[in-house]
């Protein structure tokens, strides 16, 4: 589960800023929970000092591809591998800490970011704006998890990107043994689950004094919020789960009838749409169409790079498509240039979809080659995936259900504790944030969460797609959440000024 993609973050840094103006300032709330103060200080100008057992230094976390910084605080914070046989190898896992503006409370904010196998400290760059008012009176912790980013990180070089090599099973078989022989030198691939990763995180923790943690879970760090949260509810404070994954959703199981549901909801408000409609027709009829046709007859493109501009040639297949629509449709923005992209490889120009490919398969790169996704699909969700024969109609169809029972059938399985799929109980309080358009976790994941947590709202952002913390009003609900612990009394309203973004008629933007 993708979190943000780099090829959008412009555009979405613009309607971010448009999206705040909708918002007004709540009247007076619930009086602020109350806080302790005074044993987490970083003392002004520090430039060390010591939490806990865990001894913190200054020290700069780069942005990947820029040459932009952000000042932290880092220490050394190392764990068993297994969990079960602590004496055994140990893993250092990379731990930074980003300062309060003001005096803090006692509590930390931890985010847990997506994927699975995002690294929360290469990722903070592009969240961090949505966590500002969270986080004016909190430390932010962000711990890569095991086997991402600088965690001893499961990675395998010489992976190749899917979307751009196309759909073969026999060649992905093999890139998976190599994997596994790679990461195998140093690392038993099955102890880099959600389970270890819960048990990390209560060893960082105790080794802080045993602070509470107020979790911020976003895509599949939201499994990880929920299974911490059953495990040491003592620990947490508060949780915010931005687009959910129920304890009990296997992974992929409903990927191609979610993006079905959320393309064709998108592309609905385009044929409502008199201009839309006229320059686009039906744009999921169109889409399929071009589907079939690359998959009976494969183009080779000649386009310009997009970071280079130059030249440049590459095969497109069904299987770059549905890989492009699939990740677009996790913003609103890059899927309102779906049906334009779409029209123009219809009537032979395949080169803006291809850009976009280029572009979309790099930000993705991250992922690519990551042997911890396998690490936590394979223990955790694959042998719930239920082959289901009404996804050979949808766009997607089978192939990612094929893609991970291939690889899971030769990646070592963990385990998984015998409650893992049950739901999360409790009174702790919890705020849910869901898109309306959301391709893998639509709101109903959201819904099958609340009911069984007592102290627990659903916030639906209409019109938007995957994560959704950063999207307007969000970032000052989720702080005044986090000053009050009393979801059902935030007033929500500003969010009912969001909207779905319209289709790109042409290159220039949307019908005035």
């Amino acid at each position: 589960m993708k979190k943000f993609l780099r090829p959008a973050l412009a555009v979405l840094a613009v309607a971010g800023v448009i999206a705040f103006k909708h918002w007004r300032a709540e009247p007076p709330g619930p009086a602020a929970a109350k806080a302790s103060h005074g044993r987490y200080v970083v003392p002004a100008g520090a430039t060390a000092f010591t939490f806990g057992r865990l001894s913190f230094t200054a020290c700069e976390l780069a942005q990947p591809r820029t040459s932009a910084t952000t000042a932290a605080f880092c220490a050394p914070f190392e764990v068993p591998e297994n969990w079960d046989a602590p004496d055994g190898r140990k893993i250092a896992l990379r731990l930074a800490l980003v300062a309060s503006a003001e005096p803090a409370d006692d509590d930390f904010v931890v985010m847990l970011a997506g994927g699975p196998g995002q690294s929360a400290i290469d990722n903070w760059p592009q969240v961090a704006s949505a966590f500002a008012p969270a986080a004016k009176r909190r430390h932010v912790l962000l711990l890569d998890q095991r086997g991402t980013g600088q965690s001893h990180p499961l990675t395998c070089k010489g992976a190749d990107n899917e979307m751009l090599e196309g759909f073969d099973l026999d060649k992905l078989r093999a890139t998976t043994r190599s994997c596994l022989e790679q990461v195998s030198r140093d690392a038993d691939p099955r102890y880099y689950t959600t389970t270890m990763a819960v048990r990390d995180l209560e060893a960082l923790r105790e080794a802080l004094g045993s602070p509470r943690f107020d979790l911020v879970g976003i895509s599949y760090g939201t499994r990880v919020a929920q299974q911490y949260l059953k495990r040491h509810p003592d620990g947490v404070r508060s949780v915010v789960l931005d687009s959910p994954a129920p304890n009990d959703l296997a992974i992929g199981g409903e990927f191609a009838r979610n993006l079905d549901d959320a393309l064709k909801a998108q592309f609905a408000l385009c044929t409502q749409e008199a201009a839309c409609a006229k320059a686009f027709g039906d744009p999921y009829a169109s889409l399929r169409a071009l589907r079939d046709t690359l998959r009976a007859q494969p183009r080779e493109v000649s386009y310009p790079d997009p970071a280079t501009f130059a030249p440049a040639r590459q095969r497109l297949d069904d299987y770059g498509l549905t890989g492009l629509v699939r990740l677009y449709a996790y913003m609103p923005e890059t899927a309102a240039l779906i049906p334009l992209a779409v029209r123009e490889a219809a009537a032979g120009n395949f080169a803006p979809l291809m850009g976009q490919l280029v572009m979309i398969s790099q930000a993705a790169s991250e992922l690519a080659g990551n042997g911890m996704q396998l690490s936590v699909l394979c223990a955790e969700d694959v042998d719930r995936i239920a082959p289901d024969p009404r996804d050979a109609d949808t766009l997607l169809g089978t192939s990612l259900t094929q893609i991970f029972q291939a690889q899971c059938a030769i990646w070592p399985h963990g385990t998984r504790p015998a409650d893992f799929t049950a739901p999360t109980t409790g009174d702790t309080p919890v705020l849910v944030l869901a898109g309306e358009l959301d391709p893998v976790t639509p709101p109903r994941y959201g819904e099958a969460i609340v009911p069984h947590l007592s102290n627990a709202r659903l916030i639906v952002a209409k019109g938007q797609s995957h994560n959704v913390i950063g999207r307007g009003c969000i970032p000052k609900l989720v702080g005044r959440f986090l000053d009050t612990l009393a979801p059902r009394e935030l007033d929500a309203s500003c969010v009912d000024a969001f909207g779905p973004t319209p289709a790109f008629l042409d290159y220039n933007g949307a019908a005035p």
